[in-house]
């Protein structure tokens, strides 16, 4: 299989069931950020982290290729002739979900409580944290706005919904066992 196909040199990409599209469909915006925080989790997970989130980023990397696919996926070809998915691949759902808000609940157990926004930063790995977390949320927005008008599984709403938190509440264990500083924002009062 070859690198380089040609075929995108018009400026479009196929979608997955054959569709050709414009590469700055919302649909592959959608899939082309999830694709991106996939790369910045990778980045997260080659940090000197414990092997526990290590091996979690590892799951959530897995779940994000099925969300890609789940978004690559043209609506109308979702289903076959035969009345069979086009993608035979278990799809992202609660029990996904429920992995994530189960290590946010365990993370967030071994915290001090928070009192008020945390500045990003304190240490290069928070701020890896940090920046998945921001391209979590706007693939989330992107996604949201592909939903309005191309519906797709909720599932994968919930999931990049809950995966923004995974990673904030990451970025302030990860903190907490790097002894790392975090700066509280105390917005200055007008005078």
């Amino acid at each position: 299989m070859k690198v380089y196909t040609k075929t995108g040199d018009d400026g479009t990409t196929g979608l997955f069931g054959g569709t050709r599209v414009p590469k700055h469909h919302i649909r592959i915006d959608s899939y082309g950020t999830v694709d991106e925080l996939n790369s910045w989790l990778g980045l997260i997970r080659d940090q000197k982290i414990d092997v526990t989130h290590q091996q979690q980023l590892i799951v959530i990397q897995e779940h994000l290729f099925t969300v890609g696919a789940i978004l690559a996926t043209d609506p109308e070809k979702e289903i076959l002739k035969n009345g069979e998915e086009r993608l035979k691949i278990t799809k992202v759902g609660l029990s996904e979900i429920k992995f994530l808000e189960q290590a946010i609940d365990e993370m967030d157990g071994e915290l001090p409580q928070m009192t008020h926004f945390i500045l990003p930063g304190g240490h290069t790995t928070v701020s890896y944290c940090h920046i998945a977390r921001t391209v979590c949320r706007r693939a989330e927005r992107i996604a949201t706005l592909l939903y309005e008008s191309e519906p797709f599984d909720t599932n994968v709403l919930m999931f990049l919904n809950r995966l923004s938190d995974y990673l904030f509440v990451l970025a302030r264990k990860l903190s907490y066992n790097l002894h790392a500083n975090e700066i509280k924002w105390i917005p200055k009062k007008k005078d």
